[in-house]
């Protein structure tokens, strides 16, 4: 194991770090790790892995635009000579996995993972600005530093705001051969039975009358109480996201997320955010800070959605969702993946700044939870994530909080 500081003169550091970051509005990339260690002990990085996994769903399931019989996931295992290893996970789309072990590896591989700072700055150097490489290996590496220093990643950045943080269920999604009209009304009841306080509805395959009427359905299920999101997945053109928007207004939905098409330049949501009362969320596939920034400025969304997994990791989310906050812009970090982002992103959403007003309701962190079958979530831990009146508990553990079952990650494993 490599040395460590004495308790005493780590909090001391920490706390300093605490004060200047604080002091300049962000905590950016690891500052209290960089301030309490700024000559880390000796740990090498010995190797750097990829596991693409994959499983077969019994029937196709998704939003508006596609459907898929299939989950899929990339891991990233990072290990060291001391034996200490830090797991990742992003998603595998435009040859991510090719960059991490074609590219990042190299980066990685003979470096001290202590130092974060450096090795950040380092792989978006190398892959010519792949938030996904990035953010695969960078969950791996707080994941890792986390268990060396004997923290959680939420304490490596002076301590969570909170200890649990309130679920919303990503459900309802279409499903291959059901109605929308037979599926989503009692799925919404079983989740609000289930305990869950807010869920988001997939909508915009069928038309505005019908999915409208999905909606009312859905709102007379789980009744005033519960807040809906609903998510169209790109499927609506600018007058018709307007139109469909003031009825989300009349049945008080929460937001309406990226119902125009996505792509980095996220093109017209500007015009949607002035043109509707309701919360407009997106920016899922932002890949940067430097993307979000420009979106932020120009105010495309109400709700900042940057993901762990897909745009850089932890600390650049954290810097979008701070840097947001600036311009009273909410943050809700999307989260569709498995066990090792939904960690993180709970470490993350423990971190954001408490309430302050504005928000029609309030400004409460919340994770979404995918709520279908996803062997990625429940079965490569060793303990399942557990719904308790609405929220989750932020795990307090080193690193993520969480233990891989490594027999179950070679069992999805694709072979190549």
């Amino acid at each position: 194991m490599p040395s460590q500081l004495p308790r005493r003169e780590f909090f001391v550091r920490a706390a300093t770090a605490g004060c200047l970051g604080a002091a300049s509005g962000f905590l950016t990339e690891a500052d209290l790790i960089v301030a309490a260690d700024p000559k880390p002990s000796s740990l090498t990085i010995t190797k750097v892995e990829t596991f693409a996994l994959a499983h077969k769903l019994p029937k196709a399931i998704g939003p508006s635009v596609a459907l898929s019989n299939e989950r899929d996931a990339l891991l990233v295992k990072i290990s060291t000579d001391s034996g200490l290893v830090g797991w990742g996970e992003t998603a595998d789309v435009g040859g991510t996995r090719g960059i991490i072990e074609g590219h990042l590896k190299h980066v990685l591989l003979g470096k001290n993972p202590l130092e974060h700072r450096k090795l950040w700055r380092s792989m978006w150097g190398a892959n010519f600005g792949d938030g996904r490489a990035v953010a695969g290996c960078d969950i791996a590496l707080h994941d890792l530093r986390g268990k060396a220093l004997g923290l959680s990643i939420a304490d490596m950045y002076g301590g969570r705001q909170r200890d649990k943080i309130m679920g919303y269920a990503a459900a309802m999604n279409y499903t291959e051969g059901v109605r929308p009209e037979d599926q989503h009304p009692p799925e919404a009841a079983a989740l609000a039975k289930r305990g869950f306080l807010a869920m988001k509805i997939r909508t915009g395959r069928y038309g505005f009358k019908r999915d409208l009427a999905v909606m009312e359905k859905i709102r007379a299920a789980v009744g005033p109480d519960v807040k809906l999101l609903t998510d169209g997945n790109g499927a609506f053109t600018l007058p018709q996201a307007v139109k469909f928007g003031k009825e989300l207004e009349r049945l008080d939905f929460y937001c309406f997320e990226e119902p125009l098409p996505q792509a980095p330049n996220y093109a017209g949501y500007d015009e949607l955010t002035k043109s509707l009362d309701i919360a407009v969320a997106g920016g899922e596939v932002l890949d940067s800070r430097a993307t979000a920034k420009d979106h932020i400025v120009k105010r495309s969304f109400d709700i900042i959605q940057a993901d762990v997994c897909l745009c850089g990791g932890i600390a650049e989310v954290l810097f979008i969702s701070e840097m947001a906050r600036l311009f009273g812009i909410q943050a809700l970090p999307h989260c569709w993946a498995g066990a090792i982002v939904i960690a993180a992103s709970l470490q993350l959403n423990s971190l954001l700044a408490p309430h302050f007003q504005g928000f029609a309701n309030g400004d409460e962190p919340m994770m979404e939870f995918d709520t279908y079958e996803n062997p990625f979530r429940d079965e490569i831990v060793t303990k399942k994530f557990e719904l308790k009146n609405g929220y989750f508990d932020v795990p307090t553990g080193p690193g993520l909080g969480i233990e891989i079952n490594e027999e179950v990650v070679k069992k999805y494993a694709v072979k190549s």
